[in-house]
């Protein structure tokens, strides 16, 4: 029954069906198919212990703090700090676009939200600077996968519940491949602002107007210094951060900068408990999904898989990338770490790899996916932005992608790129 319950799950989501239900119809058709339908009456008391869990609670924190940052209009001062800063440049809202989006991860760590925020502001922003709505929409989409990556993270409290690595140790190997992400892009664009002759600002940010939006963005540049360091001190877990953050964006948007009516509150309640609850509906399923997986042997038989190919670290690394990749293709980051990395996990480890080292590898790779052809998330996103199809803005989205598949490859290689600052503050095991 190993890999036939995989089998099922890719059949009922070939045929349409939701991920979620996916993933609970694939273990009950295979344990019934194996003979074993005394499994059936455990499913639903795995889903609520699979939910009923406190460090999950940060899922539903993270995503209404991002709810009030952008309700709060933080994004504004946001962008307005970057363009001070990048505006000059040669295709310089398109620098802007890549510098917000790395501000920005640091308050929603949802790259949806990165999307829909800066993207309602900046791509009609760039159109009307002269820019072609294609290549607004490719670079929203390109640099909105630097949320999840740059902390907090969502996809990373996640991985971390469910393989059972550090939370606080995740968040701070996310921050160098999230800065090379973020350069990478703005290399790319400001090579392709030179060939293309992209507009840029007549003058150059006095460092009077620098210091005046600094000012202005500074209380919420605070917020992921406040999330940090509060987790590594030791002052508040990771879910009480979460909670922290909250506290902090209400206290800003209402009382400092009064910027967030209290009638829009219900509103943002609402909308961050919808979006909370299709997430852990979903890590309900999952954890269904990878028990009787485990029950199966499916991890021996990828394990298997794996090391039949080769047992050099470096060779099933490169695999397991491209598997990754393709996978990014066509689910969204959250589902393919619920089920792949159960499967993954245990084989990686054995060939001696730091489990921290391998779940931001894992974590970054699957974030990219959200931006690749056909089924990316935030293309999904954009393409409602500005009403271009996914062809249109896969087009001019490739050497962007090309950048994040490079950074994936060094973070993969290159072990200290990623595991320095763990290690320096505690949190690397190995």
């Amino acid at each position: 029954m190993a890999l036939v319950i995989f089998y099922i799950l890719l059949a009922l989501m070939a045929l349409g069906v939701p991920i979620v239900f996916a993933l609970i119809l694939g273990p009950i058709i295979g344990v019934i198919a194996d003979g074993k339908p005394v499994f059936l009456s455990m499913m639903p008391q795995r889903i609520f212990s699979g939910i009923n869990q406190f460090p999950l609670l940060a899922i539903p924190l993270f995503i209404l703090a991002g709810e009030i940052m952008n309700h709060g209009g933080i994004t504004i001062r946001l962008v307005t700090f970057a363009r001070s800063l990048v505006g000059h440049l040669r295709g310089g809202l398109a620098q802007v676009n890549v510098v917000s989006s790395m501000l920005f991860a640091g308050l929603s760590g949802s790259a949806v939200a990165d999307t829909s925020a800066l993207g309602s502001i900046l791509i009609p922003a760039m159109e009307k600077d002269g820019y072609t709505r294609r290549f607004s929409a490719a670079i929203t989409a390109a640099s909105s996968v630097i949320g999840p990556v740059i902390p907090p993270s969502i996809i990373m409290v996640v991985y971390a519940y469910i393989m059972g690595v550090s939370v606080a140790g995740l968040f701070a190997a996310g921050f160098v491949p999230g800065i090379m992400m973020g350069l990478g892009l703005m290399l790319v664009t400001g090579r392709l602002a030179r060939k293309r002759r992209f507009p840029r600002s007549e003058k150059r940010a006095s460092g009077r107007e620098v210091g005046v939006a600094f000012g202005n963005a500074f209380l919420p540049l605070l917020t992921p210094v406040i999330i940090l360091g509060g987790i590594i001190s030791g002052i508040f877990t990771p879910t009480e951060a979460a909670a922290a953050a909250v506290v902090y964006a209400l206290f800003l948007s209402i009382f400092v900068l009064r910027t967030l009516p209290l009638a829009r509150i219900p509103d943002m309640l609402y909308h961050a408990g919808i979006a909370s609850s299709s997430i852990l509906l979903v890590i309900g399923a999952a954890t269904v999904f990878g028990w009787v997986t485990s029950l199966s042997g499916m991890p021996n038989a990828v394990s298997g898989l794996l090391l039949g190919v080769s047992d050099n670290p470096y060779v099933v690394l490169f695999l397991v990338n491209v598997l990754l990749l393709f996978v990014g293709m066509f689910f969204d980051a959250g589902p393919a770490i619920l089920i792949l990395g159960p499967l993954l996990g245990p084989t990686v480890l054995g060939l001696g790899i730091d489990p921290l080292h391998f779940a931001i590898v894992m974590c970054v790779n699957l974030t990219v996916g959200l931006a690749t052809p056909p089924m990316g998330l935030v293309l999904f996103v954009a393409s409602t932005i500005t009403r271009l199809s996914i062809t249109d803005i896969a087009r001019d989205i490739w050497p962007f992608l090309l950048v994040h598949v490079t950074v994936i490859f060094l973070i993969t290689y290159v072990p200290p790129l990623t595991m320095t600052l763990p290690r320096l503050l505690g949190f690397a095991s190995w």
